[in-house]
């Protein structure tokens, strides 16, 4: 599976952003997509994930201010960000998990896209 995450740039506080993920190569059994940020110096941490069930999962930093959502036929995840702080400026990186029956999992990332927010 091949990640293609597009979307990102340079924004003032209270402005919005789009990303955009979309997923190819063997994508069967593709569960989980998300988004995680890594900001300088931080680890790696969730901003919002959508299961192929449909649930979403944010968190408590993004809550009423971003929303995830999936196409399924797309294969393809976005991530709505609005009301943007500065403090959300960091590197976002799309994410997405398979699963199997038998209960294997393997992870993907995307290459990342810059999101930097002036205040």
């Amino acid at each position: 599976v091949q990640l293609q995450a597009s979307g990102g740039g340079l924004v003032q506080a209270g402005g919005s952003l789009r990303l955009s993920c979309a997923a190819s190569g063997s994508t069967a059994n593709l569960n989980d997509m998300g988004w995680y940020l890594q900001a300088p110096g931080k680890q790696r941490e969730l901003v919002a994930v959508a299961s192929s069930g449909g649930s979403t999962n944010y968190a408590d930093s993004v809550k009423g201010r971003f929303t995830i959502s999936r196409d399924y036929a797309k294969n393809t995840v976005y991530l709505q960000m609005n009301s943007l702080k500065p403090e959300d400026t960091a590197v976002y990186y799309c994410h997405a998990r398979q699963t199997w029956g038998w209960g294997g999992s393997r992870d993907y990332w995307g290459q990342g896209t810059q999101v930097t927010v002036s205040s």
